[in-house]
């Protein structure tokens, strides 16, 4: 078998991992220790994100026609491809965050949700918060208002039950004076006709 067909399969698992990726970042990972290595390996699995070790070569070919064809300038020395389907800035974030305690882990380039960007725009990227993070954010910031709105008739109603209760009584004592009334007319109707009389 020729070595092109050897390398195909490899270089079309490669275009099929690129394909519909929100992002793929280039990272040189030499120095990493095998238990760091194996460390962010975990890290990027529970996040739902490929890391592939693969030749300069491959990637070339399998970043032809696409997007990630902005990366070739960068395919120098050993290269690992890091890929999110899902959450476009978890591996620049998972990466960077990585970086700070395994410093011989280097950003190399990426292109995120379609736009390349070097190293120093990856690392800016990173601080974005998660997806479910900015959702919360926002779902916190929609109920706020709507929390204080009920606090606030909260307050109104305890503040306007005590006067309510207050209130009453004041009513009620007027229809207690009617009954007397009405007892009273009666007694004059007698004196009437005994007058009359």
């Amino acid at each position: 078998m020729a070595k092109v067909e050897l390398k195909q399969p490899i270089v079309q698992a490669i275009a099929e991992d690129i394909k519909d990726a929100q992002s793929v970042v280039l990272v040189d990972y030499r120095g990493l220790t095998v238990a760091q290595d194996t460390a962010l390996r975990k890290q990027l699995r529970e996040a739902g994100i490929v890391y592939k070790v693969c030749k300069n070569t491959m990637m070339k070919r399998a970043f032809e026609g696409t997007e990630c064809a902005s990366l070739n300038d960068h395919l120098a020395g050993p290269s690992a491809l890091v890929i999110s389907k899902e959450d476009a800035t978890a591996p620049a974030r998972i990466l960077c965050n990585f970086a700070k305690t395994a410093q011989a882990l280097e950003l190399k380039a990426g292109v995120v949700e379609g736009q390349a960007y070097d190293a120093a725009a990856l690392t800016e990227l990173s601080k974005i918060p998660s997806r479910e993070v900015l959702l919360s954010k926002l779902l916190g910031s929609m109920q706020s208002p709507i929390t204080n709105l009920a606090r606030v008739l909260n307050q109104i109603a305890e503040q306007g039950g005590g006067e309510a209760v207050e209130a009453a009584p004041a009513e009620e004592a007027p229809a207690e004076d009617a009954p007397a009334a009405e007892a009273e007319a009666p007694a004059e109707e007698p004196a009437a006709e005994e007058s009359a009389e």
